[in-house]
């Protein structure tokens, strides 16, 4: 039931503007295109761009309550205080506990941490954890990637005598938890210019401002930028802005692989080169993840604030083995959604996809939710069960907000929390029914046709003559890439594919002659499935990425295939 993508082109921004910066900083117009339509039009634009500057990062006071943090954390270590760094268990969470906690831990030794067990407390802050906080006499907790929905949790604490500072950049509820400090700009009232950063960036900005007005603790600030790139890229928040920033400076102190848990993970990963955001993504970040999933996220904290590389390495290899066994119980639990999807005539033609099944793996779901919408493409909630209730995680398809349809159905929940495009929610299993209908009518009262159809967007239409090593050199510069900011991808109509091949029986790859003689190689992975339509005779329409492929030491140029169609198919700007 998978379905073919309609392709969208980006419209083309005014000439006059695209010769005018091409002009300014000596590029062709088919790299100008792409800056333009993404705002970078002028050379003062096109400065920032490519050579983002940490000066530019802005002032941490701005934002709503760091003064109150700020004055509270010293307020603790100079009564010696107890202070305990909690957070969640996915790499944004676990990174912003390494984060903190590896920042105190150097002057101050009144510390420890706490991650949530995902299994039998959840997602946030725990009773549990708080009861753990009390019995060990912490009086200051400082919530990172989590807290700001917690409002029964932190009157709990506060009852108890706890002290929260809650570092969260989820969205907020209309009741703010009563703590010292509350560290989020998605409040309305926050005047912090960029709303977007991570857990672990907020974690950051806490330090940064920590670390200004104590410049006695001031301990190589910009060091801590490894951890915070890798919460960036996995979190998928929006690369641009101070994420692009703290990413660009990040990529650099993860490659230079000084931090021991980090190194170590990049050498069980396999990693030989310079790491890239989409190795971050799909290298590191399941791997940090793996251990929160199938065990225990403290693991994946340990390794990130490990000291020496021996102890680095155990962490590393016990994660990458959570990491195989993930990917196993992934595999296994795709294949029974996929059966309870195609048995059900309901469900193939409903605009959401919720399915529970008691013996589901908790830790796995979300990735589940994800692939669900890899071949259906709709709002997806996969649920579990975990201590007596239905634990679903839930993902969306890009322009539907999700949040907003689990909202319309709170009166069913018991606790739920995320974002536009993912979250996480728990219910009495005895109202799964009922929910499924609501959930259902609410997303099919909301979502667009054209939301429930994969669209690929294709910046421009590029010759490939326009493609050498300077284009893919100045491409390179504008790495980071992600959200809001992602790798351009290319349309080149009517080629001729030569020397086809089919790798491992999965993979595509071809070649092209281009018209001053040289030859390009073209790889599609997972796209086997167009090798009828190649081996054709007939000229395709390609879209595509392109890459550097270093094999035996030689470096050449290659596309990443996209999609590919047959170039009859070709409707206004669109293929349906």
């Amino acid at each position: 039931m998978s379905q073919s993508k309609i392709w969208k082109i980006a419209t083309k921004p005014p000439e006059e503007k695209i010769q005018k910066l091409a002009n300014e900083i000596n590029i062709n117009p088919y790299l100008a295109t792409f800056l333009v339509q993404r705002g970078v039009d002028t050379f003062d634009a096109a400065k920032h761009y490519f050579r983002p500057k940490l000066d530019d990062l802005h002032d941490p006071f701005l934002m709503k309550d760091m003064a109150k943090a700020v004055k509270r954390l010293a307020q603790a270590i100079e009564k010696q205080e107890k202070i305990l760094i909690y957070g969640d268990y996915d790499v944004d969470g676990t990174t912003s506990v390494a984060l903190v906690h590896d920042y105190l831990s150097k002057f101050y030794p009144h510390i420890d941490f706490y991650v949530p067990d995902r299994h039998n407390e959840g997602y946030g802050i725990s009773f549990t954890g708080i009861d753990f906080a009390h019995s060990h006499q912490f009086t200051l907790v400082i919530a990172l990637d989590c807290g700001v929905k917690s409002v029964k949790e932190i009157a709990y604490a506060k009852e108890k005598g706890i002290d929260f500072i809650v570092c969260d950049h989820h969205k907020p509820g209309e009741v703010l938890p009563d703590c010292v400090a509350c560290l989020n700009p998605k409040q309305t009232d926050c005047p912090y210019p960029f709303k977007e950063l991570s857990g672990c960036g907020i974690g950051f900005k806490l330090i940064q401002a920590f670390s200004i007005n104590h410049p006695e603790y001031s301990v190589g600030m910009y060091d801590y930028l490894d951890l915070v790139a890798i919460s960036i890229a996995s979190d998928i928040v929006p690369m641009v802005g101070e994420n692009r920033i703290l990413t660009y400076f990040g990529l650099q102190k993860i490659n230079e692989r000084k931090r021991p848990g980090i190194a170590a993970l990049i050498q069980v990963a396999g990693f030989k080169k310079n790491l890239t955001v989409s190795d971050v993504v799909f290298g590191l970040g399941p791997r940090i993840n793996a251990a929160g999933r199938i065990k225990h996220a403290k693991a994946s904290v340990e390794l990130l604030i490990s000291k020496t590389e021996n102890e680095a390495q155990s962490f590393a290899f016990e994660l990458n083995h959570e990491n195989t066994k993930r990917k196993n119980l992934d595999s296994g639990t795709f294949r029974e959604a996929i059966a309870l999807i195609e048995e059900d005539e309901k469900l193939i033609s409903a605009k959401s996809t919720v399915l529970f099944n008691k013996e589901w793996h908790k830790g796995i779901i979300g990735i589940v939710a994800s692939k669900c919408i890899e071949k259906y493409h709709r709002p997806t909630i996969i649920f579990t069960e975990s201590n007596n209730l239905a634990t679903g995680s839930a993902r969306s398809v890009n322009g539907f907000d999700l949040y907003e349809a689990i909202c319309e159905c709170s009166d069913l929940l018991e606790k739920y929390g995320g974002h536009t495009h993912a979250a996480g929610l728990t219910l009495q299993i005895e109202k799964m029914q009922l929910f499924k209908e609501r959930f259902e009518e609410a997303v099919a009262n909301r979502i667009l046709p054209e939301q429930l159809v994969p669209h690929l967007s294709i910046d421009l239409e590029l010759p490939l003559e326009a493609i050498n090593e300077k284009f893919y050199h100045i491409l390179a510069q504008m790495e980071p890439f992600g959200p809001q900011n992602l790798a351009p991808v290319f349309l080149t109509a009517n080629v001729m594919p030569q020397n086809i091949r089919l790798l491992k029986e999965t993979h595509l790859k071809f070649s092209l002659k281009l018209h001053d003689g040289r030859e390009i190689d073209a790889i599609g992975f997972g796209m086997g499935n167009y090798y009828e339509l190649v081996m054709g005779g007939k000229p395709v329409d390609i879209c595509y990425s392109v890459d550097i492929n270093e094999f035996n030491g030689k470096k050449s140029l290659q596309l990443m295939l996209k999609d590919l169609r047959s170039s009859e198919s070709i409707i206004n700007n669109q293929i349906t």
